[in-house]
């Protein structure tokens, strides 16, 4: 965890000695050295008192790591564009442990050359929670099908390729449901 301590102490300031006795119960000037740098981990129980013996609220002295966001120029609706009433943010994607992309190279059914589909992977006791969206399923000699996921039986799913007939793969290791698609304009 990313603290603050050290520079609201010294916004305050105060020496380590003050604070760490100002602490409830108080502690040793050393202690509140090493939770300032990071030498020693900062629990929620020492974000509460040394931000009581600041005079702060605890939330003050965490970090977040940042994160870029976008502002947003306009709301799109029925009406058209219209500019937004109060200052509003979005949040660009950040993938999550885990997932896997598929890359489209040329038109597929919806998809269009250069689009990206972000996928969580699935174990096979959570398929049925992909029923209806596109899924990438490995196949034997690394080979991979994508389709519409149609049916999740013991030993098999069905896909619904963008294009073809139905496929049938046996007992899947896993699935990737496409959860995002990222399309550059």
């Amino acid at each position: 965890m990313i603290t603050a301590i050290r520079e609201v102490r010294r916004a305050r300031g105060l020496t380590l000695e003050e604070v760490a006795l100002a602490c409830v119960p108080p502690t040793t000037a050393q202690t509140i050295g090493r939770l300032e740098t990071g030498t020693r981990t900062v629990s929620v129980a020492w974000l509460n008192r040394i931000a009581a013996a600041l005079g702060v609220a605890a939330a003050d002295l965490v970090r977040l790591p940042e994160r870029a966001e976008l502002p947003v120029a306009a709301l799109l609706d029925e009406r058209g564009a219209q500019a937004p009433r109060a200052a509003a943010t979005v949040t660009p994607p950040v993938p999550t442990a885990g997932m896997v992309a598929v890359a489209v190279r040329a038109a597929t059914g919806d998809y269009r050359p250069g689009d990206e589909l972000w996928c969580e992977m699935l174990a096979p006791d959570r398929f049925v929670a992909a029923l209806g969206r596109d899924v990438l399923a490995p196949v034997a000699a690394g080979r991979f099908a994508f389709g519409r996921l149609a049916a999740v039986r013991d030993d098999a799913v069905d896909l619904l390729p963008p294009a073809g007939a139905p496929v049938t793969v046996a007992a899947p290791a896993w699935l990737a449901r496409a959860v995002r698609l990222v399309r550059a304009l």
